[in-house]
């Protein structure tokens, strides 16, 4: 699936995969996308829900599993649609755009992650 899925949300990259972070100098680990408090987070490809509440550092979080050790990461969310155990679809609306995770912008922060590494979303994911 690489280079065919679309991000889950339309915006701007604020944060990107490797850069460091204003606030901590940390690298990102995902990339931070700014888009309007509201706007619909959309699952990436198809999977289960493994995760779906409040997590320090993240806000609202919702993780997916799509098999084969992939995990997509949404986060900051305004509110939460799928509950842990459901099966979605890819492009199924999953969550809301908020700023739950103490972001200044709203937007979504998101992760692709294999065997539990991150890696860079936007090498398999565009806005197209």
């Amino acid at each position: 699936m690489r280079g065919q899925l679309r991000l889950p949300v339309k915006g701007t990259i604020a944060g990107r995969f490797g850069s460091p972070r204003a606030e901590s100098g940390a690298s990102w680990k995902g990339v931070f996308i700014r888009a309007a408090e509201g706007a619909e987070v959309k699952a990436v490809a198809a999977g289960a829900v493994v995760f779906s509440d409040w997590l320090r550092g993240f806000g609202n979080l919702l993780i997916i599993d799509h098999g084969d050790d992939f995990l997509s990461v949404y986060g900051n969310n305004e509110s939460l649609l799928a509950a842990v155990g459901a099966a979605v679809k890819g492009g199924e609306s999953i969550a809301t755009v908020g700023n739950s995770g103490g972001n200044p912008d709203s937007g979504l922060y998101f992760e692709l992650r294999h065997r539990g590494l991150p890696f860079d979303p936007l090498k398999w994911a565009s806005n197209r």
